[in-house]
């Protein structure tokens, strides 16, 4: 048996937005938004995000190449000036 009066009773239908890629998903939350978006005519609470399962590399399967030769370039140069 649950707990009385512990868990949330205003959950709603809220949607989030991953900023990266303009997904927008409808799902149930708690999370509080001054913003609203419009999905199909219907107004609903925005939350934004920065990154998503649109988005995330682990779920798409899309790593970003990072340019370590340039970064180390990029050290070396900055710290060539101390070498004896």
């Amino acid at each position: 048996m649950m707990k009385k009066g512990i868990h949330p009773e205003n959950y709603r239908i809220v949607a989030f937005k991953d900023m990266s890629n303009d997904d927008v998903f409808l799902t149930k939350s708690t999370a509080d938004s001054k913003e609203t978006l419009e999905v199909d005519g219907v107004e609903y609470p925005l939350i934004k995000l920065e990154i998503s399962r649109t988005s995330h590399p682990y779920y798409t399967g899309k790593v970003k190449l990072v340019d370590s030769a340039g970064r180390i370039d990029k050290f070396k140069n900055k710290y060539a000036k101390f070498k004896k």
